[in-house]
């Protein structure tokens, strides 16, 4: 910090508030602490009986939090994005276009290790809309070494922290599985309640089967929506492991490949989670269990924004979903903005 004459200050950081009074109008902050002093402000902070001021010298090798600020930025945006411009040292970043949102967690781990800068971000893997608000980051101090920003940078490698992949599956199949369903017994709660679901994301649902728990039937009806050009199929009913609940057994039989018969989350622990390879395509094949009926949320509603974003769930990120995975069942569900599936 130096004192200075006002006229020279130019170029140069205040280290401190200049207050501005208009006795009988106002009394506000005229000049932030870290404003960078230019020729126009002369006059003003003249007017305001500021002789000398206070500020960082412009030293080579530093950075103001502004051009800092700009650095972090350009290390998390991506396309589907954009910035406004520093505000008291901060940018934030929004959304330009719906998607999930993901996340470098072990980059952005490292570079708010590193100290004296953060970069604070909304959840990863759920989804956002146009609009929304999903970083900020500024420096802590008015100045930092360049060099340390530097260091930030290189553990990006070249790769922005932040990624919003579209929703780009756009047509699915529905199996209702249940022989009180398909003899006429009980009406088909369940289809209605998916065909909403998945809607959200822009998916079309090109049809609805309901078959008896019969493992031979419920593969052929699979197969069909394969026909139909299907990006997803969805199986509802018999998840559980009743020795006549055969649907778990149907989507192997289907030929796709399990990634895991369960999930760490309640409501939703018996998932069935699968990928099926026709040719060029990987379509994922999802046994959802009873709850997905008549809970307000569940898994389902943690892996259909990855799955309709084409991100490929695997068996550890679906391990990664027990702390947090307990759904506390509140009166007002104000999901997402809540702990579960975080």
């Amino acid at each position: 910090m130096k004192c200075v004459k006002t006229e020279e200050a130019i170029g140069h950081v205040l280290c401190h508030d200049i207050t501005e009074i208009i006795p009988g109008v106002r009394k506000g902050v005229a000049f932030k602490k870290g404003h960078i002093v230019t020729e126009e402000d002369i006059p003003v902070l003249l007017s305001l009986g500021k002789e000398n001021l206070y500020i960082w010298e412009k030293k080579e090798g530093y950075l103001h939090e502004d051009e800092a600020a700009e650095i972090l930025r350009d290390m998390c945006i991506n396309s589907g994005m954009s910035a406004g411009t520093p505000r008291e040292g901060k940018i934030e970043i929004r959304a330009e276009s719906d998607g999930l949102l993901k996340i470098r967690g072990d980059v952005l781990k490292k570079v708010n290790g590193l100290g004296e800068m953060m970069i604070a971000t909304r959840h990863g893997n759920f989804p956002v809309k146009k609009g929304d608000s999903i970083a900020a980051m500024r420096i802590i101090p008015l100045v930092i070494e360049k060099e340390k920003m530097l260091r930030a940078k290189e553990l990006c490698s070249g790769k922005p922290i932040l990624e919003i992949k579209p929703f780009n599956l756009k047509k699915a199949g529905i199996v209702v599985t249940g022989s009180e369903v398909a003899k006429g017994r009980i009406e088909d709660a369940f289809g209605p309640v998916v065909e909403k679901k998945l809607a959200e994301y822009g998916i079309e649902t090109i049809g609805r089967r309901i078959v008896t728990d019969d493992g031979d039937i419920i593969v052929k009806a699979m197969e069909s929506f394969l026909e139909d050009g299907a990006d997803m199929i969805i199986c509802t009913g018999g998840m559980s492991v009743d020795p006549d609940d055969k649907t778990p057994g149907a989507i192997k039989k289907f030929g796709a490949d399990i990634v895991s018969y369960g999930s760490p989350v309640l409501p939703g622990a018996m998932l069935v989670t699968a990928y099926y390879r026709d040719g060029e395509r990987e379509i994922p094949v999802l046994g959802l269990p009873g709850c997905v009926m008549y809970s307000k949320r569940t898994v389902f509603d943690l892996v259909l924004p990855r799955v309709a974003a084409g991100d490929k769930i695997d068996a550890e990120s679906l391990a990664s979903y027990g702390e947090g995975g307990l759904c506390l069942n509140c009166k007002i569900c104000r999901f997402p903005d809540c702990g579960f599936g975080k």
